[in-house]
């Protein structure tokens, strides 16, 4: 036993070797980077490696007169509103669907999961396709079925461009839903849907009083990651309009070309720190949940 005891002294230091290499990445490519905005948003500079002069709260004040950085707020709200009032409630019901024994229902679960497997630049070219107002799937069926007067420039009109990309959004984000609730549905034992039926309790009740109590651990996740994903996009406002639709702009969005195409690495820092506080708050309160939760 002693003999076995020394060793594990000695052998102390092996778990931080493996633990060293992924620390040290994640310290290069998350926390130094994070730090670096930080302190870049109060300064005006146009390069990232050399140049500092220091501006104060210059960057910060300049945001409430940057109408591009409001639309970017408007945008990334109804991101944020449509991306949970959509996928959670479809992804929801479609599990649900799913959670019945039927024939060839393992093959339509791996068909509905299909576009999670997609990168979203492969999804958006599809859909930018799919969108073509001349050529498009959606313009083709509505010309062939007689309604060409709801023909649109579905990524050209600024009024609907928005609203045409989060719909891929939604589209991409139900099948990951779904395997949550999936999962959850799992868990929600079987005897007491029974006894509830036994009792006379309806579908809407048996849903209502049983199941989305159950499903409420399920229910947080999906919300949370569904938010912090609508803050996060993207790709598909990226390849689907080349960057240059100002109507279609995300705080990302507005943050990359800032910093990369017109070299406001000071400025573009800072919408970067507005992006990060945001989305840190809603981790904060996920976080919150999941403690509240387990305790």
């Amino acid at each position: 036993m002693s003999t076995k005891n020394s060793k594990l002294k000695n052998d102390w230091w092996v778990p931080y070797a493996f633990l060293a290499l992924p620390l040290i990445m994640y310290l290069i490519w998350v926390i130094i980077p994070v730090f670096q905005s930080f302190l870049y948003s109060f300064s005006k500079r146009d390069s990232i490696f050399i140049g500092f002069d220091f501006i104060g709260l210059k960057n910060y004040l300049r945001l409430f007169s940057d109408k591009t950085f409001w639309i970017a707020i408007k945008n990334n709200f109804f991101w944020l509103v449509l991306f949970v009032a959509l996928p959670v409630p479809l992804g929801l019901f479609i599990a649900m669907l799913f959670d019945n024994d039927y024939p060839g229902n393992k093959v339509f679960k791996t068909l509905f999961y299909i576009p999670m497997t997609l990168s979203f630049a492969v999804i958006g070219t599809i859909w930018a396709w799919i969108y073509h107002p001349d050529f498009g799937t959606i313009n083709t069926f509505l010309e062939m079925i007689g309604l060409s007067g709801l023909k649109q420039q579905w990524i050209g009109d600024k009024r609907i461009m928005t609203f045409s990309l989060i719909f891929v959004g939604v589209w991409r984000q139900v099948p990951y839903v779904m395997i949550l609730y999936l999962a959850g549905l799992k868990n929600v034992p079987k005897e007491l849907m029974e006894v509830s039926m036994v009792d006379g309790a309806n579908w809407g009740q048996r849903f209502r009083h049983i199941l989305l109590p159950l499903l409420a651990p399920a229910t947080i996740v999906s919300m949370t990651i569904s938010v912090i994903d609508s803050l996060r996009a993207f790709d598909i406002v990226y390849v689907m309009t080349n960057a240059k639709a100002r109507a279609a702009e995300v705080l990302s969005t507005y943050m990359y070309n800032t910093a990369f195409t017109y070299s406001d690495y000071g400025y573009g820092s800072t919408i970067a720190v507005i992006q990060f506080i945001i989305t840190f708050c809603f981790i904060i309160i996920y976080l919150n949940n999941v403690m509240k939760s387990e305790i």
